[in-house]
């Protein structure tokens, strides 16, 4: 199966160009910018990271020798690792003003990416082109995309029926479960009530959620997506449910 080949790819260092202007910014001022970008997954990384000539870097910058740790996890996790890497090379200072941004960036220690500095998400402010990135940097063969069916979804937690639909749309992304989303009318009505809580995805954008009412064991139970990236309009407004925490049938079967 090809999910088996990613899966032993990520033991590795990989790299992919990106074809689009990439700039860095922090506090409003530009730190980087370039058309010559490269997407890094350092080993045992699924989420890329932005990495950029050392030539685009128009702020001062210094460097330290960094040696990876022996044992790392099965996954390093995001693409803002902060001081863990999956191999060998040089942290990254960089100095913004009268700020010292330590632990800024890394260059790997490989000949490849010697020029490149690959830099930390959480530090600046990213964008691709004129249009801003969220939470970390698209992933070039991850993709999602919409289906609109008929079929009869319900949706049910411990018992209480919570919506049941025939105008439902399925989200297909890259390596996860597909989501169905519900048009907010067809949840049962005064179940719900809004959550503090939003998240982000590079793909779909900012996400609300919504709890249950009257059961704090479904808290943030739900979301959807106000504004959603062009991808994810199809289901903008749309409710999805955790799968793992709620019973959906589709067509009377249960989805696992």
């Amino acid at each position: 199966m090809m999910s088996a080949v990613f899966t032993d790819l990520r033991s590795r260092l990989r790299f992919e160009p990106v074809r689009q202007q990439v700039r860095a910014s922090y506090g409003g001022q530009m730190v980087a910018e370039t058309t010559e970008a490269v997407l890094v997954w350092e080993p045992h990384s699924k989420i890329p990271a932005y990495a950029v000539p050392v030539r685009a870097i128009r702020v001062p910058m210094t460097t330290a020798p960094y040696r990876a740790p022996a044992h790392l996890p099965e996954l390093i996790g995001y693409a803002d690792r902060g001081r863990v890497h999956g191999t060998d090379g040089r942290t990254v200072t960089l100095t913004v003003g009268t700020e010292v941004i330590t632990d800024a960036g890394f260059i790997v220690d490989d000949p490849d990416l010697a020029d490149l500095v690959v830099l930390r998400w959480s530090a600046f402010d990213w964008h691709e082109e004129g249009t801003p990135m969220i939470v970390h940097p698209q992933d070039p063969y991850v993709r999602i995309s919409t289906r609109p069916s008929e079929r009869h979804l319900v949706v049910e937690y411990r018992g209480t029926r919570l919506a049941e639909t025939h105008r439902a749309v399925v989200l297909l992304e890259t390596e996860l479960p597909p989501r169905w989303y519900l048009p907010r009318d067809d949840l049962t009505p005064g179940l719900f009530v809004e959550s503090s809580t939003v998240t982000g995805c590079p793909y779909k954008g900012w996400a609300s959620y919504l709890s249950l009412r009257e059961d704090r064991r479904g808290k943030d139970l739900a979301w959807y997506y106000p504004e959603p990236l062009p991808d994810a309009v199809p289901v903008a407004g749309m409710v999805s449910f955790w799968n793992e925490r709620v019973t959906l049938l589709v067509d009377g079967e249960e989805l696992r």
